[in-house]
C-alpha cells in the first residue's frame, strides 16, 4: 500500500523539519510505503529542511508555489499534482506545525484495514487552545449545523482513498474549503478520534479573524441550503414578531441578512477553472529524496 502525506508549509520550516523526523520515526514499522509532498505556499522566509532523518520515507518533494494562495488551496493543488503524477492508494493531508499529531497516522492505518475505500477523518475529541477560542470554535460548529445541517468535526487531517481525491479535484467547492467539500462529496465517512496537538514552535496562527473566514468558507460550500434556511427563519421570525416590531427585534433580521451576504461573497471563491489550472501556479519542484 502506498500512502502520500501532503503537508502545506508557509515559512515554518523549523516545524516542518521536526514533523518529517517524527513521521520518519513513526512509519518505520508500519505496513505501507510512505512518501511526502510538501507544498511551499510562496514562503517569504528562506526554505530550509534541516533533517536527514528520511530513511523510512520513500520520497520527499517540495512543490514551490509562485503566488501565496492559502492553506486550503495548497491542499487542493497538492491533491491535483499527486493524482496526476503519482501512484498511490491514499493521500493523508496534515498541518506542518505539530497540531496534527503524527502518531495518529497509525490509527488511520488501523481504520484502513476495516474501512478500505472509505475516507477517514480525524474527528477532534480534544483541543489544545485557550477557553475563548474553544467557545468560538463551538459556536462555529453550532452555526454551521443550524444553517447547513452538517456536523463537521474535522479539518485537514484526513486519510483519502484515490476515488475521493478524484472527486475533490473535480469539484469547485474544493477551491473554497477542503473540509466543506469533503463533507459535501463523501457522506459515507469513517472517523478516527484525534487530539489537537500543540505547535512545535510559536503560537497558533488560527486567529479569531481566520476562524471566521474558515467558518464562512465551510458554510459557503452549502450556500443553497443556507439561503433556504435563512428565508425560512426570516419568514417564521417575522410572523412571531409581527405585533412587536422594533429596532431591537429587527436586529436578528439584520444579522441574518449580513450573514447570508457574507456567505454568498465567500462562496465566490469556488472556481473550477482556477482549480483545474492550479498546477500552473507551481514555480518548480525540489526533489529532496
Amino acid at each position: 500500500m502506498k500512502i502520500i502525506i501532503l503537508i502545506p508549509v508557509y515559512n515554518d520550516w523549523k516545524s516542518a523539519s521536526r514533523l518529517i523526523e517524527e513521521i520518519n520515526s513513526i512509519v518505520k514499522d508500519l505496513d505501507a510505503v510512505f512518501s511526502l509532498v510538501l507544498v511551499n505556499d510562496a514562503s517569504t522566509d528562506e526554505k530550509s529542511i534541516t533533517t536527514n532523518s528520511t530513511e523510512n520515507i520513500s520520497s520527499l518533494e517540495i512543490l514551490n508555489i509562485k503566488n501565496n494562495q492559502g492553506h486550503g488551496r495548497c491542499i487542493a493543488t497538492g491533491l491535483k499534482y499527486i493524482f496526476q503524477n503519482k501512484e498511490f492508494n491514499y493521500v493523508l493531508p496534515m498541518d506542518s506545525d505539530g497540531e496534527d499529531r503524527p502518531e495518529e497516522i497509525k490509527s488511520f492505518l488501523e481504520y484502513i484495514k476495516y474501512e478500505d475505500g472509505k475516507p477517514i477523518v480525524g474527528e477532534r475529541v480534544k483541543r489544545s487552545e485557550g477557553i475563548i477560542f474553544k467557545i468560538c470554535y463551538y459556536l462555529h460548529k453550532v452555526i454551521t449545523y443550524v444553517f447547513t445541517g452538517q456536523s463537521i468535526k474535522f479539518g485537514n487531517f484526513t486519510c483519502l482513498p484515490k476515488s475521493t481525491v478524484e472527486k475533490l479535484i473535480n469539484d469547485k467547492s474544493t477551491w473554497c474549503s477542503f473540509s466543506g467539500a469533503l463533507a459535501k462529496l463523501e457522506k459515507d465517512r469513517s472517523s478516527s478520534p484525534s487530539i489537537r496537538g500543540k505547535r512545535y514552535f510559536g503560537p497558533s496562527k488560527m486567529s479569531f479573524k481566520n476562524l471566521i473566514k474558515h467558518s464562512l468558507a465551510i458554510i459557503a460550500v452549502f450556500k443553497s441550503t443556507v439561503i433556504i434556511r435563512s428565508i425560512l427563519f426570516y419568514a417564521i421570525y417575522l410572523i412571531l414578531i409581527a405585533d412587536h416590531i422594533s429596532v431591537i427585534t429587527a436586529i436578528p433580521l439584520a444579522l441574518v441578512i449580513a450573514f447570508g451576504l457574507s456567505v454568498v461573497m465567500i462562496g465566490r471563491r469556488e472556481n473550477l477553472e482556477e482549480l483545474n489550472n492550479a498546477l500552473t501556479n507551481i514555480l518548480n519542484i525540489d526533489k529532496i529524496k
